[in-house]
């Protein structure tokens, strides 16, 4: 049972910490501010609770996973909505919306999301 609950902390540790890569690479090479945030938003919350997940096996049943799942819910409170109100902001303040194209290279027209 020991070697089972490794070799899940571990795969959940590693699964995780390549969501964290995968975001801050999305925010290198997404074009602009709303797909980056995009980005980071999801994979980074996700990879955060896969690494918090990994870390309460490791820890077992005790104090310190109660602690973790404390974590983990304050984290799935505050990420999303930290991510909402900072697209807002700059939506307010009139940063860019990307510029959508249709399949032939075209800008969409007005009302269409390609």
């Amino acid at each position: 049972m020991e070697t089972a609950l490794g070799i899940a902390s571990w795969i959940s540790l590693l699964t995780g910490c390549a969501f964290c890569i995968i975001g801050g690479i999305g925010m290198i090479r997404m074009p602009d501010f709303y797909t980056r945030s995009h980005a980071a938003g999801l994979t980074d919350t996700f990879g955060a609770a896969l690494i918090l997940l990994g870390l309460g096996f490791q820890a077992g049943i005790s104090l310190i996973a109660v602690k973790l799942i404390f974590i983990c819910i304050f984290l799935y409170i505050t990420s999303p909505t930290s991510a909402h109100a900072l697209v807002k902001a700059a939506y307010a303040k009139g940063v860019a919306a990307p510029h959508i194209e249709d399949r032939r290279g075209a800008p969409a027209a007005e009302g269409q999301g390609g």
